[in-house]
């Protein structure tokens, strides 16, 4: 067992004892370097000390700063203006050594220049103040100001260099250097509030109104922050009212927190107002006259939530008087505990609702919530309680989480956590708990105890000084652990008084702090501490306090402690190397059950003092014991869902946390806590509880050291509604006076407390000259009608009446007195009110209002009844009539109202003189079905028994089904006999007849209001008779009747199902009267499961044309169903099996699935397909067109089994019969398709379809002669049939517009065009069904930009067509013999005639008689050589120029000399 690590420390490396002692050495270390440099530096801290001369604020002493100041011993001595020692005066970074202590011997070093630096900052601080009374001459004056400068210059810098290097060193707290300054200002100021902080590491800032956080961002222009070198500011943008408030400004880094304030008070100008402003009130004020009436509607109710869940509670705050921009003061507390804004709870006020939103929601935040809403006038308040369950364990059977992390006694090194157990130890007891902390500003959680502690209070030691730190709890058992609790607020270790001069006033502007201690001694041994005790003594630990020693001004005092087994003499000292400083001092490892004696010494620079008396021995142990069980457990109703738990306290308990309640469904041995969070009180409401069912409570104490055994199991209790006397009743009005009585009616109460209403007591009293005198009891017994006629009264004088409720409990209070009624007889013709107008049945468009009619009838009886009816917020005058014929009975269903509209409703009676009084106006009433709804059912059961029946689910115990006929209640149970059963109520009609018609109604007392109406009229008896009848005589019910179907092969299937058939049934199966039996023909069979009965004929001859019959029974039922086959039907069903007959040998060789069809490809090629089956490598398949064979297809291969013929660019000559044939050895199939006229008609379209889908939008171009409109296709076929339209009719096509198809593209030419070609075109695709449609909008920029480039196209054509050219005639080589005669001639086009130029070797010849040059009728240039010779030759140009342009034709011309000529020459 001893050789067994615990799981909770199996899987965490961190928490075993080698790296903690690891830790621990390190510490010690620390520590041991820390004693041994305090020790060795006293003498130079003395010496050191001397070169730094304070004065007194009381000026006792004075020196001017030097250079090199005297080593004179310093002064710390603060007076007053008497001269009387009041104190002494702590230098600023005086507490740099306490912080240096631990250090490496580099790192002294620096601390003690730093320190050194420190002091001459002092030094020249007090330099400066002392200067200023003297009276020294201008040059002393600037040389020791240049020299201030320079020094300070080095101070800085010297300082900020040690900041950088050793931040610790330097770190302190915030502190307010200037302190935010109060204003009032006019309204449409600006005001700044701003002030300076110091403190390090730099402090972050937060400015709140009200201890509200400010955003800028929320209310963008309203707000700017700025912090520049530790001045920060708040400017607040055009003052109003609301702006007049407190304001706050926060400062914090990881040394503490410090807060400073500022009020803020808008003032407006007398006789100025803004327009934008609300106008002035004239008359009292909201503060000076006003009583304000404060109503706090649509309430959070007792809310359940999860740990971790987000939860809103809130109400609607109604004010009466609404004054515009007043305020209500609202406040939200827990458990009587005001609440702040934090992180776990923001609060909203919108002007009129408060909100509370609980962020992450921990049990901390159970507990009873109240709304507080102050005003002028007083206040009001709203509680519900909010309860917070566990959040689902991480392991399965892990306890609860713990709550309400506490510190207490928070000093240098140490801090004792304290927290509350959980209800919920995941069915096995906690071992312990394991405490965490984490370092303000990092996330690194440390465990602070490596076994589990029971006790629910831990001191937490070896914490850093000057550091803070949060806390958190995890509970263990043997199943695992728990979620962490909520972590602690954040706690600094320090010593007490040094956080209580933290958080007092901030120190004057020298940065010296004046304390009432004496200055400290040096080189003293402190003497014995004092009042040494054991504070807290458990079986893990003991905590011993003590005081410091009496003598005063001892420095850097810390202390040893030491321990002595009881009964013996040999100390020993428990902190041999780590001395403490606080006097406190928690001891662990100590022998359970042994007494022990503890004393303190102290110790300083200059050494150990004597030891302090010892205490008492103490055994170890836990000295604060397990609170008792509480005793006798009293549960009593409360409400519906919710019971009263009271106890008696655990006895001698001492410390005492609270309790914790736990519930159980009596048989269910299932306990759920019902608090999470402990109760101080002897008393809780256990809520969220099960109506009706019956619960057994106990109860459990805690306090620190743990939970207390459970008491004992109370009684059990039914959850419901505790029963209490009723509300009073209202509404109470005169029906009906005489000369010595009044009759008089109510309303029944809104509470009936739980119990039905027994009876009415009525009281009256008379008034005289307005003063009421003393009640009087009009009746001794009670009375159950809502109507009661006073007597005895006098004639012609007033009275006032109330009336109590009441029932099993008691009588509740009396009503309001009503109003004063003048006794004196009626005698109007016309009727008096109805009264007790009731609401039944209320759903989304309907509901029922019921009636009594007048006590008064009038001169004549009353004959009829008006309802009227209006909308609950309208005006008097909204009233309308729901009839305009009177009815006769005292009841009406209202129709057609609107779903979720709140409708007030009222009664008028009428006799022969008249309409009478309208009757009081009933509630308002919302027209919706409440959720859970149910109507009255009629049933029939097998019997034929007919039977009305009605449920409800929101039954109390105390709930009653009430059946009515034509709304009286029936009391006559010889036509119906009324049986209930839980929530299910019955009405049996015993024997039906004309009798029992009417509207039959079933109310539920002790509901909201569940009620249902049945309207039995004649013709529905007459049906519930003829299914009665039915079930009496009952028939096997069908799910179909005979009916006969085609199988394989053309066989005949007759079958009819059955709805329900026992296994018992018989069926007997008849053709013309008579009875078929099983054979060769005949295959009967009945499948009892399902209840089908079929006979199967394998083909049908003439003989069998007739009518079947299946003929069933089953014990007492019958039933038969018939078919007949003759004639026509017959012939047709014949025929029909014969085709699939022949179908299925068809099969049986290769075959067509799907026979010959068509598709039209997305590239508008047209496939002929056909699907084939049963085939074989040896099938074929032949294509024919027309009877001529145009395919082949031998030895098919393909495993899809599909046939495909395609055919591109489909044209008439494609038009034809296609037919493909299969054969093998086992027979042939033919399949054909019909493409000519209609089919191939419908062929075309669908490829018309096509190839419109693929068209383009229509574009608008434009060419030399107009405007050019077209769109492409993918693919165009010759028979495409479009239609060009404008402005949506087609277009007349004459020589200036035309259309046409180049390829793909389909266009529209419109030559010439002017604007009244503008407008909208289309093209209009045909494919015989909608066809398509491509419009475009040849108008506006469209048609600008399309003329204007036909008109330069257009320019550029004619320039082309009218240009000079040469238009041929002339070869490219003349080779000519010499002494022939040349001539060339060439055609010439160009408007205006061109110019015609010769060029011999590109230059320019002229007609001679050796070259003859012609140009005539403009057109024909010739070019004549009479007697050509070798001189001739070379290359010639014609050239001809207008002003459209210029063109040249070239040609060469060769002579040559013949050689007969030649010789001869030579």
């Amino acid at each position: 067992m001893s050789g067994s690590i615990p799981f909770y420390q199996k899987h965490h490396r961190h928490y075993d004892r080698g790296y903690r002692s690891k830790q621990t050495e390190s510490k010690m270390s620390q520590y041991q370097s820390s004693s041994r440099y305090l020790a060795g530096s006293s003498t130079s801290a003395t010496s050191r000390s001397r070169g730094l001369q304070i004065s007194s604020h009381s000026g006792l002493e004075e020196s001017r700063l030097s250079p090199v100041p005297k080593r004179a011993k310093p002064t710390y001595l603060a007076v007053d203006k008497e001269n009387q020692i009041i104190g002494y005066v702590v230098p600023i970074f005086r507490g740099s050594q306490e912080f240096a202590t631990g250090l490496s011997d580099t790192e002294e070093a620096r601390v003690r220049d730093t320190a050194a630096y420190m002091a001459r900052r002092d030094l020249f601080t007090s330099g400066v103040e002392m200067e200023r009374s003297e009276q020294i001459s201008r040059k002393e004056a600037m040389r020791e100001s240049a020299e201030r400068i320079s020094l300070s210059k080095r101070i800085h810098e010297h300082e900020e260099h040690f900041k950088r290097m050793n931040e610790d060193s330097l770190m302190h707290a915030p502190e307010f250097v200037i302190k935010p300054r109060s204003h009032t200002v006019w309204e449409k100021q600006c005001v700044r509030l701003h002030c300076t902080v110091s403190g390090w590491p730099d402090p972050r800032v937060i400015w709140y109104k009200n201890n509200v956080a400010l955003d800028p961002l929320a209310n963008p222009g309203k707000y700017k922050l700025e912090s520049r070198y530790s001045v920060h500011s708040l400017e607040i943008n055009r003052c109003d009212f609301d702006d007049t408030a407190q304001y706050r400004v926060s400062a914090m880094n990881s040394k503490g927190e410090l807060s400073a304030f500022a009020s803020v008070v808008v003032k407006r100008f007398k006789g100025e107002i803004d327009e934008s402003l609300p106008a002035p009130r004239h008359g009292p004020v909201s503060e000076y006259g006003i009583t304000f009436q404060t109503h706090i509607v649509e309430k959070f109710g007792v809310s359940f939530g999860r740990e971790g869940e987000t939860m809103s509670l809130g109400c609607t705050v109604i004010i009466y008087p609404a004054l515009h921009r007043y305020q209500p003061e609202i406040q939200w507390y827990r458990d009587d505990v005001l609440l702040s804004p934090s992180k776990w709870t923001h609060m909203h006020w919108s002007g009129d609702r408060a909100t509370l939103t609980l962020t992450h929601l921990n049990k901390e935040d159970e507990g009873l919530y109240t709304l507080r809403v102050t005003t002028k006038s007083g206040y009001e308040t709203y509680s519900a309680y909010v309860f917070v369950r566990d959040a689902d364990a991480e392991v399965e059977g892990a306890p609860g989480a713990p709550l309400d992390v506490r510190c207490l006694d928070a000093n240098k090194d140490y801090i004792i956590v304290t927290w509350k157990q959980p209800a919920v130890d995941g069915g096995n007891s906690i071992l312990g708990y394991f405490v965490d902390r984490c370092e303000v500003g990092t996330t690194h959680w440390i465990q602070c105890n490596d076994t589990p502690v029971k006790f629910a209070r831990f001191p937490v030691t070896g914490l850093v000084e000057g550091r803070s730190y949060t806390f958190r709890v995890r509970a263990v058992n043997k199943s695992g652990m728990s979620r962490p609790s909520r972590v602690s607020e954040p706690v600094a270790a320090m010593d007490p008084a040094d956080r209580a001069r933290m958080r007092g006033t901030s120190a004057p502007w020298t940065g010296q702090i004046i304390v009432t201690e004496e200055e400290p001694a040096e080189g003293i041994v402190p003497g014995r501490p004092l009042e040494l005790q054991v504070t807290e003594a458990t079986k893990n630990y003991v905590v011993l306090s003590w005081k410091p020693p009496g003598e005063k001004g001892l420095e850097g005092v810390m202390y040893y402690v030491e321990k002595c087994v009881a009964g013996t003499d040999s100390w020993q000292r428990v902190n041999t190397e780590i001395p403490v400083k606080s006097p406190r001092f928690a001891l662990f490892d100590l022998a359970e059950g042994k007494s022990y004696s503890f004393r303190v010494r102290c110790c300083n620079s200059a050494g150990v003092g004597e030891p302090s008396d010892p205490t008492e021995a103490t055994t170890v142990g836990d000295k604060l014991d397990i609170p008792s069980a509480p005793g006798k457990v009293v549960p009593t109703r409360n409400t519906d869902t919710s019971v009263v738990v009271s106890w008696e306290a655990s006895r001698e308990a001492k410390e005492l946390i609270g309790y914790y309640i736990e519930g159980s469904i009596v048989g269910s041995n299932v306990w759920e806590p019902c608090n999470n969070k402990p109760v101080k009180a002897t008393r809780f409401i256990c809520h969220g509880l099960v109506t009706g069912e019956q619960y057994v409570f106990r109860v459990r104490a805690v306090n620190a050291a743990g939970l207390s055994q459970f008491s004992q199991e109370s009684e059990p209790v039914e959850v419901k509604a505790a029963i209490a006397s009723p509300a009073p009743p209202y509404g109470i009005t005169v029906l009906e006076c005489v000369r010595d009585s009044m009759v008089l009616g109510w309303k029944q109460p809104t509470f009936i407390g739980g119990a039905d209403i027994t009876g009415y007591f009525v009281d009256y009293r008379e008034v005289i000259d307005g003063v009421p005198g003393k009640w009087h009891e009009a009746n001794i017994k009670s009375i159950t009608e809502r109507a009661y006629r006073v007597s005895d009264l006098k004639e012609n004088r007033k009275y006032q009446f109330q009336v109590r409720a009441a029932n099993m409990a008691g009588v509740g209070i009396p009503s309001l007195p009503s109003e004063t009624f003048l006794c004196e007889e009626w005698t109007i013709a016309v009727p008096g009110p109805p009264h007790d107008l009731q609401i039944r049945e209320v759903r989304n468009d309907s509901l029922t209002l019921l009636w009594k009619p007048p006590v008064y009838q009038g001169r004549d009886p009353v004959n009829g009844f008006y309802i009227d009816i209006k909308e609950a917020d309208a005006p008097e005058e909204s009233w309308r009539g729901v009839n305009t014929k009177a009815v006769e009975k005292t009841y009406m269903k209202i129709k057609n109202l609107k779903e979720g509209e709140t409708y007030v409703f009222r009664v008028r009676a009428q006799n022969k003189a008249g309409v009478g009084k309208t009757s009081d106006v009933t509630e308002p009433v919302p027209a919706l079905t409440k959720p859970g709804t149910k109507e009255i059912v009629v049933d029939v059961d097998d019997d034929g028994v007919i039977s009305l029946n009605f449920e409800c689910s929101d039954l109390t115990p105390d709930s009653k089904f009430v059946w009515s006929k034509n709304y009286e209640e029936m009391t006559d149970t010889s036509r119906l006999t009324v049986e209930t059963k839980g929530s299910k109520s019955k009405a049996v009609f015993n024997a039906p007849g004309e009798e029992d018609i009417g509207i039959y109604s079933c109310l539920v007392t002790h509901t909201d209001g569940a009620s249902s109406s049945y309207n039995l009229s004649e013709e529905e008896l007459k049906r519930l008779l003829e299914i009665s009848h039915d079930h009496k005589f009952p028939i096997i019910p069908l799910k179909s009747e005979l009916a006969v179907e085609l199988l394989e092969k053309g066989r005949v299937r007759f079958w009819l199902q059955a709805e329900k058939i026992s296994a018992n049934g018989k069926v007997e199966y008849v053709f013309n009267d008579n009875v078929l039996s099983q054979g060769e023909k005949y295959k009967m069979n009945f499948d009892k499961n399902t209840g089908v009965i079929e006979m199967i004929m394998e083909s049908l001859t003439p003989a069998d044309e007739g009518t079947f019959t299946f003929q069933m029974q089953d014990g007492k039922a019958t039933n038969q169903s018939s078919l007949v086959l003759i004639g026509d039907v017959f012939k047709e069903l014949q025929k029909e099996s014969e085709f699939q007959r022949k179908e299925w040998f068809r099969k049986q060789g290769p075959h067509f699935i799907e026979y010959l069809s068509y598709e039209v490809t997305p590239e508008c090629c047209v496939m002929l397909k056909c699907k084939v089956g049963n085939i074989k490598k040896e099938t074929s398949a032949l294509w024919y067109k027309d009877g001529r064979e145009i395919k082949a297809d031998e030895h098919l291969g393909f495993t899809e089994g599909v046939l495909k013929l395609e055919i591109a660019q489909i044209s008439k000559k494609d038009a034809g019969v296609y037919e493909v044939v299969l054969k093998d050895d086992r027979g042939k199939d033919t399949s054909t398709l019909n493409l000519t006229d209609q089919g191939f008609k419908d062929l075309m379209n669908e490829v018309f379809s096509y190839i419109a889908n693929s068209s383009t939008q229509l574009k608008i171009t434009s060419t030399d002669e107009g405007i050019r409109i077209y769109t492409f296709v993918s693919y165009y076929n010759d028979l495409l049939q479009v239609t060009w339209q404008y402005k949506d009719s087609a277009i007349a096509f004459s020589d200036r517009i035309k259309s046409g198809v180049v390829g793909e593209q389909l266009w529209l030419q419109i030559t010439e065009p002017t604007e009244k070609d503008m407008g909208k075109y289309a093209i209009e695709f045909h494919d015989g069904k909608g066809g398509l449609k491509r419009t475009v909008e040849l108008s506006g920029q469209a048609f600008d930009d399309a003329f204007a480039e036909f008109q330069r196209l257009k320019a550029a054509a004619i320039a082309e067509r009218n240009r000079a050219r040469v238009a041929g005639g002339l070869p490219d080589v003349v080779t000519i013999q010499e002494g022939k005669a040349l001539n060339l001639t060439c055609n010439i086009s160009g408007d205006p005639v061109p110019e015609v130029t010769w060029l011999k070797n590109d230059r320019e010849i002229t007609s001679d008689d050796h070259c003859i040059l012609k140009f005539e009728s403009g057109k024909f240039a010739s070019f004549t050589i009479t007697a050509i010779n070798t001189s001739d030759s070379g290359k010639y140009s014609i050239l001809v120029k207008n002003k459209y342009g210029t063109e040249s034709g070239d040609f060469t011309v060769s002579v040559f000399i013949p050689e007969e000529v030649g010789g001869k020459k030579k």
